[in-house]
Order: C-alpha cells, then sequence, then structure tokens
C-alpha cells in the first residue's frame, strides 16, 4: 500500500465518533498539507473490506461531496445522523462538529 494512503487511512481512522473532518484537515493530519485531492483519491481506492469512517470527512465547509440524493449521499447522512451529528441540507455546522471544535470552545469560548 502507498505510504500515504497507509497515513491518510490512520488519519481518517483517527477521527472520532460524532465528529468530522475536511479533506485538506485529513491530509495535513497525515502530512501532506494541501492535498485534499489525495484524500479523496485514497477514499475513492480504498480497499474492499476496509472499516473506515469515510463518512466523517466532508469538504472544509461542511458539506457532504457526494452528489445530492445519490445512495452515497443519503448514505452519509444516515451514518453521521446515527452519531448525533447535524446534518441539514448536507451540510455539518463544523464549528459544533469539527475536529478542533473542542479546542476553539476551550481557546475562544466559541463552537
Amino acid at each position: 500500500m502507498d505510504e500515504r494512503y497507509r497515513r491518510i487511512y490512520a488519519a481518517i481512522a483517527a477521527i472520532p465518533a460524532g465528529r468530522v473532518a475536511g479533506y485538506g484537515q485529513i491530509a495535513a493530519r497525515a502530512g501532506l498539507p494541501g492535498r485534499a485531492r489525495l484524500v479523496g483519491a485514497a477514499l475513492r481506492d480504498s480497499p474492499d473490506g476496509m472499516q473506515l469512517p469515510w463518512y466523517r470527512v466532508l469538504h472544509s465547509n461542511g458539506t457532504i461531496a457526494l452528489p445530492r440524493g445519490s445512495r452515497g449521499f443519503r448514505e452519509q447522512t444516515k451514518r453521521l445522523r446515527a452519531e448525533g451529528v447535524d446534518v441539514r441540507n448536507g451540510r455539518v455546522p463544523m464549528q459544533a462538529f469539527g475536529l478542533d471544535a473542542d479546542l476553539d470552545r476551550a481557546l475562544w469560548g466559541i463552537g
């Protein structure tokens, strides 16, 4: 397996339930800043049977990347809601559910 993909998969696997992250954020955590598209490619190319919380990865503005109304879009929405994530019109409020939401709240009193 490509070492970059391995690092991306590890960063995705580390997203806790009830939290989400942007593609760019995952790239940065994998040591690949600026490689958000590579994260998308890694997700697309993930091995069959790999247990990965793919549905916790969104655009940086909190929108679901899959086409609205598609089977994947509906599945991602369903899985996120099952974890208590607020999804409205295909968007998640990153300030409340993003990986850094607790840090922002602790430092700045927001989120």
